[in-house]
């Protein structure tokens, strides 16, 4: 398993499948591609894991400065692909956005979970995240 960031829009039409099990409220490739597009804008970048040619986790994040939290790292998306999970390549990209955010002289590694998400919850406790807050939305303006 290894561990790349995407560059090109090849990786990106490699990598959309399996993030469209996170996210499918976009329902089709071409809308989730769009929006990781305009996400790139404002600093969004992905990296993914691969074996043998298969991606196998992908993971969306952007570094950058809150009061709260001084130079960070956030983990906007993270997903297994249902076929790949328990095989190691969750561990391997948390390790690999560890490593990314010390490199860049960031202080902290962030990311949310939806409630319901327990198998989740418990990998990233497993990893050395910590819950330290309740996030609350008010979902329509």
């Amino acid at each position: 398993m290894k561990v790349m960031l995407a560059t090109a829009d090849t990786d990106l039409h490699r990598i959309a499948p399996v993030m469209l099990q996170l996210r499918p409220q976009y329902e089709t490739l071409e809308k989730l591609l769009q929006q990781i597009k305009l996400q790139q804008q404002q600093g969004y970048q992905l990296a993914y894991v691969e074996d043998t040619d298969e991606v196998l986790c992908v993971a969306g994040f952007v570094v950058g400065f809150k009061l709260a939290w001084q130079k960070h790292l956030y983990v906007d998306d993270l997903v297994t692909s249902a076929t790949h999970r328990s095989t190691g390549a969750g561990k391997c990209i948390i390790d690999w956005l560890r490593e990314y955010a010390k490199q860049h002289a960031c202080q902290q590694l962030h990311l949310d979970s939806s409630v319901q998400r327990f198998a989740a919850h418990k990998f990233y406790l497993r990893e050395g995240f910590t819950i330290k807050s309740h996030h609350f939305v008010i979902d329509e303006l």
